[in-house]
């Protein structure tokens, strides 16, 4: 029995493969194939683009799969089959945190709130959600569907867009004003129904989902490993942030104890010299692939 996963092609494909490093499964992605190799024989990928990824979970031609929250809202705005969530895994093409989908006009332009566009044409990607967006708002425009290089549309084809961002840099350079931001999004993890019915499959999705989601939390944090004597210990452990508490065991020596804690990497630079002026000892850092928690 295998389990039908998909890779979403494109801006995603690379930090979902990196990502499912970190969780301990290896895809061997080739650019003449849409079907990866991965180093689990009960696992079968195929590479979709994430905006037809929830179409195909729902149809049941794929178990599960991993899109974003854009694309499986604009699915359901389309009417189309249900998917089920199973996890969040909030990382992106260029970083660990949300994208946006945002109305965006040119920096000249009288636009200054969605309500201006009354009558005028927006062009997007994601066109049932940025109409539904608007009937929300009472506002009346023209949503046209775009094929792609929608930064360059204003004003000339379209009067504004709603196009996808993480930080903003590609709408500058393109002389656009964000206005609004429409929806937020992050990559989820999506199963059939059907798949979850069975109890084979349902395990192997929840199990990918752990090991997933551990990998998340483990990004951008460090282990930390250090000795400390039982009466320095109090001004050590004021210093040291912690995902739940240090562990603290004891050492051979019943004057020292031995504390493990993990903490945020960015921190490390200054941490560790506050942690030797209080004394603390034997300091070692190490890296961490998953956090369950």
């Amino acid at each position: 029995m295998t389990l039908k996963l998909g890779i979403p092609k494109g801006s995603l494909q690379e930090a979902t493969i990196q990502l499912f490093a970190r969780a301990g499964f290896t895809i061997y992605a080739s650019e003449r194939s849409y079907f990866p190799a991965i180093d689990d024989p009960e696992i079968e990928c195929m590479l979709i683009r994430a905006q037809e990824m929830p179409r195909y979970v729902a149809d049941g031609v794929l178990d599960a799969g991993l899109t974003g929250q854009d694309w499986i809202a604009e699915q359901a705005a389309n009417g189309r089959g249900p998917v089920v969530p199973i996890a969040d895994l909030v990382y992106a093409k260029q970083s660990r945190g949300k994208v946006r989908w945002v109305l965006a006009v040119p920096e000249d332009s009288p636009f200054r709130t969605p309500a201006d566009l009354e009558g005028r044409t927006v062009a997007t990607e994601l066109v049932r959600v940025t109409h539904a967006y608007f009937q929300r708002l009472g506002v009346s425009v023209n949503v046209e569907f775009s094929w792609g290089a929608t930064e360059v549309k204003p004003p000339t084809l379209a009067d504004a867009i709603v196009e996808v961002t993480e930080t903003g840099s590609s709408l500058r350079a393109h002389r656009l004003r964000i206005i609004d931001t429409v929806l937020e999004s992050n990559t989820q993890l999506i199963a059939n129904p059907g798949a979850l019915d069975d109890a084979w499959r349902r395990t192997k999705i929840e199990n990918i989902a752990l090991l997933l989601k551990a990998a998340i939390e483990a990004q951008g944090r460090v282990g930390l490993m250090l000795n400390v004597r039982r009466d320095d210990l109090a001004g050590v452990l004021a210093l040291l942030p912690a995902l739940q508490r240090p562990t603290i065991s004891p050492l051979a020596d019943d004057d020292w104890v031995a504390l493990n804690t993990i903490i945020e990497e960015r921190t490390v630079r200054t941490l560790i010299p506050k942690l030797k002026t209080a004394r603390a000892q034997g300091i070692v850092e190490y890296p961490l692939n998953k956090i369950v928690i």
